[in-house]
């Protein structure tokens, strides 16, 4: 117990939980506790309801973080769990009612994921999605060393078709305020996508990274690190003071 708001991290596809490591500790020297769940990646409402049994376990206030497709699973997961106080969404989807991330990544023109993937049937009938380890760099982490996005590749966790295609539920962002911090050249997800994601929600802050790719938590922590502290800082004052 430190006494601040928890930080609840959510990776999304093609990453895990250790893609948080600057940004965790970073927040651990500002005196957060951090959990970086482990996002299953197998089904929105799945996963939700797997992150929203860790919510419920957590006795302080939470700041709940995703990335990418783990936007969506923290908007889903965060809904009527009182202990959720802010909604960070970092290069992340901000599905409405009904909507998947495949019907966000292609409502707007720019992305180029679909030209990546590699897929992998499984037994049951779904399909697990891969970037190809040669197109990763480029299409998911441009500003990071080749060698660290080398590494990367060669570690992501899959993203099941059933993840990508199955409709949101009712959003957590209708009630819980939210931060989102996005990057300009995302090319998992259109920048115009980012930004009708973040008015629709009423963002209380938007961030814009110059020059960043869709891995901002590795490339770009500081930015990532000020986004979640200013929410948390949120918490922390009063309601009055939040009003004025």
């Amino acid at each position: 117990m430190t006494g601040k708001p928890t930080v609840v991290l959510v990776h999304g596809a093609f990453a895990e939980s250790s893609a948080w490591n600057p940004v965790t500790e970073r927040l651990q020297a500002a005196g957060h506790r951090v959990i970086a769940f482990a996002n299953p990646l197998r089904s929105l409402s799945g996963d939700a309801e797997a992150l929203r049994s860790l919510l419920t376990s957590i006795e302080e206030p939470v700041v709940l973080v995703g990335h990418s497709y783990g936007g969506a699973v923290a908007t889903n997961a965060a809904l009527d769990v009182p202990g959720v106080r802010a909604l960070v969404f970092v290069a992340a989807f901000a599905p409405e009612h009904g909507e998947s991330i495949g019907d966000l990544t292609g409502k707007f023109p720019g992305s180029t994921l679909p030209e990546v993937l590699d897929f992998v049937p499984q037994a049951d009938g779904t399909t697990d999605l891969y970037i190809r380890q040669d197109a990763f760099h480029q299409q998911f982490a441009a500003d990071l060393p080749v060698e660290e996005a080398t590494l990367n590749a060669a570690a992501q966790r899959p993203l099941r078709d059933t993840a990508l295609n199955e409709p949101s539920g009712e959003p957590a962002w209708r009630t819980v305020p939210s931060w989102f911090v996005f990057p300009e050249l995302d090319r998992n997800i259109p920048l115009a996508a980012h930004h009708f994601m973040a008015e629709r929600a009423g963002g209380k802050d938007t961030t814009v990274v110059p020059g960043a790719s869709h891995a901002l938590p590795t490339s770009s922590p500081e930015a990532v690190t000020a986004t979640i502290l200013n929410a948390a800082a949120h918490i922390d004052r009063p309601a009055a003071a939040q009003d004025a």
